[in-house]
């Protein structure tokens, strides 16, 4: 469509339609280019994904309980101390977010039809400046894709953690946990899994079960995280 407007100058004719081709292509690379920066923002784990995937080449137990997530399931070194007797992968990645999750999904946690799957993600988003929602929309996204391609497995959602080093943003973390409580309240084939009041002495976050850092836990943390998990075993 062509249309005459008149201004200062005259009469300028505007064609709507090559117009609207116009934002429409610039759409797209504003669009692409955010696709690249996600996708390249989550290769930093390229190196510790490839470390695992070299790991599994020696061969992926049958139907194993797996656990993915950020430092805090990496750094649970023992958990088949924890567990005995139970088949358990742990593929936590240090640093990551419920994104990067979602990105690694193939090699972290389809690969391995796991019967059951405990996911711990949100802690390192919030600290990042991620908006709860936004996490829960990935969490979403995260668990339609693990019942895509299996879906009989279990999912079992870790509520983010309370932290010393992190405690200013314990409001923005009680929202994450409520929406991850609701989402499996609503959700049947979804489990919470809450460790934020075990963590807590009259309202305020433990100082002995943290590292140095006062993120990390140590024994005494997860300790009490076996209290929980081993709920859902």
């Amino acid at each position: 469509m062509q249309i005459m407007l008149k201004n200062d100058l005259g009469f300028v004719s505007y064609n709507f339609q090559i117009m609207a081709r116009q934002i429409l292509v610039i759409l797209s690379l504003v669009l692409c280019c955010y696709s690249n920066i996600y996708a390249q923002d989550a290769k930093r784990f390229e190196k510790e994904i490839s470390n695992y995937l070299k790991e599994d080449a020696s061969g992926i137990p049958a139907n194993p309980i797996l656990f993915v997530g950020s430092s805090t399931i990496r750094m649970w070194k023992d958990l088949e101390v924890y567990f005995p007797n139970k088949n358990i992968i742990n593929r936590g990645f240090g640093g990551s977010q419920m994104s990067d999750l979602l990105y690694y999904a193939n090699d972290l946690i389809l690969k391995y039809k796991p019967v059951k799957v405990f996911i711990y993600e949100g802690d390192n988003d919030l600290a990042a400046g991620e908006k709860p929602k936004k996490i829960q929309k990935e969490t979403k996204k995260l668990v339609n894709q693990i019942w895509k391609n299996l879906p009989e497995t279990e999912i079992v959602l870790i509520s983010a953690k309370p932290s010393l080093a992190r405690w200013g943003l314990k409001d923005k973390y009680i929202e994450l946990n409520q929406l991850f409580e609701k989402y499996c309240a609503d959700n049947a084939r979804v489990t919470f899994a809450s460790t934020w009041s075990i963590m807590l002495k009259d309202g305020i976050v433990r100082d002995d079960i943290f590292i140095e850092d006062g993120l990390h836990m140590n024994k005494t943390g997860y300790d009490l995280w076996a209290e929980v998990i081993g709920k859902f075993l």
